[in-house]
């Protein structure tokens, strides 16, 4: 499960490279003073051997030199505020795909683009809270206002999911879907930031790495006890009449996002807020765009070597070159959405697949939504074991290098897709067989016991079937000549039984047909009727009372664990009923006559009938198999798909942060998390064009996309000049070409000690990282 920077902390800890996204720079941000009279003579600045080891001696030198601070309280009603929110959101999510389609009536492919399009513009509103936020509001306001849109989203989708109230169900929940989305994408950049200006740097840096700690173990918290409760209050538990209640599965999340606002509202008195300053993203933006206008206009009269050398009239030459820096690592961004297109379907496709497997563990269900508790628990485990394991072994093949354990990562997605696939491949052989053009299924079904018959028909090839005993006495594919036929029948009873009249049927292609013969009930004749062709799309299964008894006896079916009277209906009610999968007792009259289980995606019919001995006997038949093949077996794709995203998230940032200047950290945020959101762009593209009719075909598609991927990206990684932004000559050439404009030069370290030295170039010493100034306009 992905933390709000679409990442995770390896062992708990922030890295280095992310705490310098936030607002507040660590305290690896130091100040080295230098006298005018050090940069008279360029050749005495030295790269330092160990930047690391100078970088922690001056973070030392600075903790000893300051009285050390208290822990910031206020931290604790941010943490809190995360857990509720990241509840919320990962518990809608993981019952969207099934609200949907189950309560929606959408189909599974409109299901996976709605939610598809939920989570790219998730992702896409990010940016825009970062720039409402940075240029706007501030962090806090913005947190709390857009937390308030996020409320109102969530409390109509719970409304929407309400029969009694009889409201618009699918525009509520479109609304509530689109304020969710606006909420949740537009706090996720501010939140972990606005906790980092709590800490004093670099006083606090030990503190506020705790800090990110505990903030990082309440998402997963929070996402891990969402994804496992949602599920049961689904299916669990019962209100307004269904059997399934997910007013109450998305209730539950919206009163803990009302929660979340008040306690992040009751931390306003302990809260330190900074006022904005300017969004990085719009300041990068208005650069490319000034440079790519002012080459259209001077490209011929104006050459230059690079085409961002063309907003050096407005923009600063420092800013311009970490641009070209930030460019640089962008290309290695390209290939990078085919991995989150495949690891966001765990929410959907997968999901999906689950509900078309058995869940039945014995004691207990696993819900198919609640396979997803997979994917933050293994994190958990995973993280640490990397470290220990997984890397030092990964060594000792070769593979060291960041991007090469990218690449690994996407690999490894593209390997649990192809399992996806062989596991539907086997699924497929477990769905039930529909009858193809020019043919019909035909059932026949014998309510009388101990007596046999004989069907006589018009049909071609079956002119005499015989029917013997209770229950289902017939199946067949039958061809028909025309694509309608009127089937004219009679029965032939044998000795001693009940005469029944024949009678005359259209029969249409390509569907299944049911006969009933019966005597009890009016008109005394063979029932005809459409037969079930699908399993029910919530898995429950499906049951039809055959009763030819006493047509004003009741049917009652009894939970035989918890006595929950699950369907009552009278004998002459023949209309298919769903049910929970579980044991029931089956009463006539309160009286017990059948004991019974029945499975997920099972469809059944319990013929009923009284015998020479005036006994009501049953018999239960299965029209279409249950679901046979153990929901387990989906585990080794989520095991795989964990293991890549781990490698592919946590090393692709770290190593683009590391390559990036400290300024442009935050655009390189915005640009991953925009990965994301083109990556559910590619779902939704290939989910609409419909390509294949077999799911497993799909699986393998994208499979093949990863791995054409990532040969994309090896190319793109062979032919990547690294970055250093600490390159010795780099910087003597910067202090030879430096004027100083005072006593004293304060250089900034992040990560390793660095010097700015762009005469338009002003730190900020309360963030740690450069502000830039804009030139004067040069007309």
């Amino acid at each position: 499960m992905t933390d709000e920077n679409g990442t995770k902390p390896e062992n708990g800890n922030v890295p280095e490279s992310t705490t310098s996204e936030t607002p507040v720079e660590p305290a690896k941000t130091d100040a080295i003073e230098l006298s005018p009279a050090s940069l008279v003579e360029p050749k005495k600045v030295e790269e330092p051997e160990n930047n690391g080891a100078i970088e922690a001696t001056n973070v030392a030198e600075a903790e000893g030199q300051v009285k050390k601070l208290p822990y910031p309280k206020s931290v604790f009603f941010i943490i809190s505020n995360e857990f509720c929110e990241r509840f919320n959101y990962y518990g809608m999510r993981t019952i969207l795909v099934l609200y949907l389609s189950r309560q929606l009536n959408y189909s599974d492919d409109t299901a996976t683009v709605i939610f598809h399009i939920f989570t790219m513009f998730v992702y896409f509103l990010c940016i825009l809270g970062a720039i409402i936020s940075d240029s706007w509001l501030g962090k806090f306001k913005t947190i709390l206002y857009l937390s308030l849109v996020y409320v109102c989203g969530s409390v109509l989708v719970t409304l929407g999911a309400m029969p009694p109230l009889n409201l618009p169900a699918t525009t509520f929940t479109m609304i509530g879907l689109a304020l969710i989305a606006l909420g949740s994408g537009g706090i996720k950049p501010c939140v972990s930031a606005f906790g980092g200006d709590q800490f004093k740097m670099p006083e606090q840096l030990k503190q506020m790495t705790t800090f990110f700690s505990l903030f990082y173990f309440s998402i997963n918290a929070g996402s891990l006890i969402s994804t496992t409760v949602t599920p049961i209050l689904r299916e669990d538990v019962h209100c307004f009449g269904e059997k399934e209640c997910y007013s109450l599965a998305f209730g539950v999340p919206a009163v803990l996002m009302a929660v979340s606002i008040v306690i992040f509202i009751l931390g306003r008195p302990l809260y330190k807020s900074k006022p904005p300053a300017g969004n990085m993203v719009v300041l990068v933006s208005k650069t490319i765009g000034n440079a790519i206008s002012t080459k259209w206009k001077e490209k011929k009269t104006n050459p230059r070597e690079h085409w961002l050398d063309y907003a050096d009239k407005k923009y600063d030459r420092q800013l311009i070159e970490d641009v070209k820096v930030l460019m640089r690592v962008l290309v290695l961004y390209l290939p990078l959405p085919i991995f989150w297109a495949l690891f966001d379907q765990q929410g959907s496709r997968w999901t999906f697949q689950a509900t078309r497997m058995d869940g039945d563990m014995g004691s207990w269900d696993i819900k198919p939504d609640q396979l997803q508790v997979l994917n933050p628990l293994l994190i958990l485990v995973f993280i640490p074991l990397y470290d220990v394991a997984f890397y030092p072994a990964l060594s000792l093949i070769g593979i060291r290098r960041p991007l090469q354990k990218l690449t690994l990562g996407g690999i490894l997605a593209g390997v649990a897709f192809i399992i996806s696939g062989v596991v539907e491949l086997n699924l497929e052989k477990t769905y039930p067989v529909q009858p193809s053009e020019g043919y019909i299924q035909l059932r026949i079904f014998n309510g009388i016991p101990e007596c046999s018959y004989t069907l006589g028909s018009n049909l071609t090839g079956y002119e005499r079937i015989s029917i013997n005993g209770l229950g289902l006495g017939y199946e067949k594919f039958i061809y028909i000549e025309n694509k309608t036929l009127p089937l004219k029948y009679t029965v032939q009873e044998q000795t001693g039984c009940p005469k029944l009249p024949g009678g005359t049927f259209i029969f249409k292609e390509k569907l299944a047909y049911s006969i009933f013969l019966q005597n009890k009930i009016l008109p005394q004749s063979a029932h005809v009727y459409l037969e079930a062709m699908e399993k029910s799309n919530k898995a429950n299964p499906l049951v039809r009372n055959l009763a030819n008894i006493n047509p004003d006896s009741t049917i009652v079916w009894k939970s035989h664990k918890t006595g929950d009277v699950e369907s009552t209906k009278k004998a002459n009610n023949r209309e298919i009923i769903e049910l929970r999968a579980t044991t029931y007792d089956v009463l006539i009259d309160d009286v017990k006559v059948h004991e019974v289980t029945l499975r997920h995606g099972g469809v059944y019919s319990l013929v009923m009938g009284i015998d020479e001995h005036d006994t009501t006997v049953t018999q239960l038949a299965e029209v279409i198999k249950a679901n046979s093949m153990s929901i387990l077996w989906l585990i080794p794709q989520y095991v795989v798909m964990t293991l890549g995203e781990v490698m592919f998230s946590v090393t692709g940032l770290e190593f683009s942060y590391s390559q990036s200047p400290v300024t442009m950290k935050s655009v390189l945020q915005a640009c991953w998390l925009l990965t994301v959101a083109f990556g559910n762009v590619i779902v939704v593209i290939v989910a609409e064009a419909k390509i294949f009719k077999s799911q497993a075909n799909e699986f393998f598609l994208f499979a093949g996309l990863m791995f054409a991927d990532m040969i994309v990206f090896m190319w793109v990684a062979y032919r990547y000049k690294p970055n250093d932004p600490n390159d010795p000559s780099h910087r003597v050439q910067k202090i030879q070409n430096f004027e100083p404009q005072g006593n004293i030069l304060k250089i900034k370290g992040v990560n390793q000690a660095e010097a700015r030295f762009s005469p338009t170039y002003q730190p900020n010493p309360n963030r740690g990282v450069p502000r830039y100034t804009k030139r004067p306009q040069v007309d």
